[in-house]
């Protein structure tokens, strides 16, 4: 495939995990690896979180933006229940908060296709270069939070985005700064805050209930469906 400068950005999750340890009980608790990967250029990102549930997902999508310094002009993802509510060759629905955070960047998200390899292949060997470059040399040691894991993931991807590719005799680095740098969009002028979205009843007494918490809304709304947006801000 040809790829654009600052077009498409794969986004996928390592299939291994990493282990974190508690510094107090000894008990461990496993990372996921969260990878991102630039068509034109092959500029990867990577982070651990704890989960690949919404907000994890989500929130690593916004971090992953404010790496690059930029946004591209879609995301390409597989089909997780994170990102797609409904899967669909043609027409997938994408989770609602999900969307949210598309709007927020002005990007858009083209989940690949079912049993289309092709359409992920970028994600999928930027998966195996991370889990060989910087899991492999993870994997025996001892972390005690999520942000120490981070920190040494950050010190290996930069090397990985700086070694020089045989197959093109430059670095990641070096080809994201020709390439796609200069075309990425711009980052929104406000950090992106989490909001989670979900579909609530209004009750007969015109009351809907979020997380246990019960909030009125007009009358008119009563028994009709709505989406309620939930943030911490």
């Amino acid at each position: 495939q040809h790829h654009k400068g600052g077009e498409k950005l794969f986004v996928d999750y390592c299939g291994p995990t990493l282990t974190i340890t508690c510094p107090t009980t000894q008990e461990t608790r496993t990372a996921q690896v969260f990878v991102a990967v630039l068509g034109a250029s092959n500029y990867t990102y990577a982070e651990a979180t704890y989960s690949q549930q919404l907000e994890d997902w989500v929130m690593s999508h916004a971090r992953c933006f404010a790496f690059l310094g930029g946004v591209p002009e879609l995301v390409i993802p597989d089909n997780l229940k994170s990102a797609v509510s409904k899967p669909c060759r043609y027409e997938p629905d994408l989770n609602p908060t999900y969307h949210q955070l598309a709007e927020y960047y002005n990007v858009a998200v083209i989940p690949a296709r079912p049993y289309k390899p092709k359409d992920k292949s970028k994600a999928e060997v930027g998966v195996q270069i991370v889990e060989r470059w910087i899991m492999a040399r993870l994997r025996n040691q001892t972390f005690y939070s999520l942000a120490h894991l981070n920190q040494e993931i950050a010190k290996l991807l930069d090397v990985m985005n700086n070694k020089v590719m045989k197959q093109y005799q430059q670095s990641r680095k070096q080809l994201f700064d020709m390439l796609d740098k200069s075309a990425l969009k711009p980052l929104p002028e406000k950090p992106y805050h989490y909001t989670q979205i979900k579909t609530v009843r209004v009750h007969i007494d015109y009351h809907v209930e979020i997380e246990k918490h019960y909030y009125s809304v007009p009358y008119q709304w009563v028994k009709k469906q709505l989406r309620a947006h939930i943030t911490n801000q």
